[in-house]
């Protein structure tokens, strides 16, 4: 089937919604296959680099706060762990007491994280070339609003 003008307008019109939900979910597989793009670099997804940073960042954490810092069930984020565990990158032990499991990056994380840094900084560089260094800055306080407010 040939596109033509019409049908350009046609796919932006499909492409359009009012839907809150469906919006944010868009424009989040959008953002994160670019992600994904330079951190398959270095063999991590944007998701794997995201934790590898919070670990960086905040220390070892029992796993429920990380989820909670992440935004993420606890299930997925265990899903999330498993390969970053499987390589060394992060280790997840006993936490404070016996219910609980802590998650830590090891040194063959914290290596991985900065050779990982360097492909998430042309990642931000793309994204902000083309949506706009302010409007990005503005983008990330009104998803923190968002993710205040639900």
């Amino acid at each position: 089937m040939q596109k033509g003008p019409a049908s350009e307008a046609d796919d932006a019109a499909l492409r359009e919604t009012l839907c809150n939900n469906l919006a944010l979910r868009q424009a989040a597989r959008q953002v994160s296959q670019l992600y994904d793009r330079y951190m398959a670099e270095v063999g991590l997804r944007g998701t794997q680099y995201s934790i590898l940073s919070k670990l960086n960042r905040i220390g070892p954490m029992p796993i429920g706060k990380l989820a909670d810092v992440m935004v993420m069930e606890r299930t997925a984020l265990s899903r999330a762990i498993g390969p970053l565990e499987r390589d060394g990158l992060v280790t997840v032990g006993e936490g404070p007491n016996k219910r609980t499991r802590r998650v830590a990056l090891t040194a063959a994380g914290e290596t991985k994280f900065r050779a990982a840094q360097v492909q998430w900084r042309k990642a931000q560089k793309v994204f902000e070339n083309a949506f706009g260094a302010n409007n990005a800055a503005s983008l990330r306080t009104t998803l923190r609003r968002v993710i205040a407010a639900t």
